[in-house]
């Protein structure tokens, strides 16, 4: 049974950190990109970063552009994304999810998601 378990989310104030992770278990996904999207209350589920199979290639939503970096371990089947210089526009339930086919910024394009973690930031 294919499972995706993100952890990390929590509050903090506008300008702090957090790295969220993501730990997949079932089956490997070292040949599949990775990518996390959020969902803020009310707003549909955006995009907000994705990751190559082997890492090496990366793509960012614009709003997270220069403070979010994602990473990934396939000896651990893990998936990180690292946020920095967080703002309350940034307050969402946060989820990762296993690339199918097609876009990569198109949520129907993953094919297993995790439950998600809540990341609260504070003005």
């Amino acid at each position: 049974q294919v499972q995706l378990v993100e952890s990390g989310g929590g509050l903090v104030q506008a300008g702090g950190s957090l790295r969220l992770s993501c730990a997949a278990s079932g089956r490997t996904f070292s040949r599949d990109a990775m990518g996390w999207f959020r969902q803020a209350l009310g707003k549909e589920r955006e995009f907000v970063s994705r990751v190559s199979w082997s890492g090496a290639i990366t793509s960012y939503a614009d709003s997270v552009k220069g403070r979010f970096t994602i990473s990934r371990d396939n000896a651990k089947n893990t998936v990180l994304l690292q946020m920095n210089s967080l703002k309350p526009e940034d307050t969402a339930v946060y989820y990762c999810a296993v690339h199918d086919s097609g876009s990569y910024y198109n949520f129907s394009s993953y094919k297993y998601w995790g439950q998600g973690t809540q990341v609260t930031v504070s003005s």
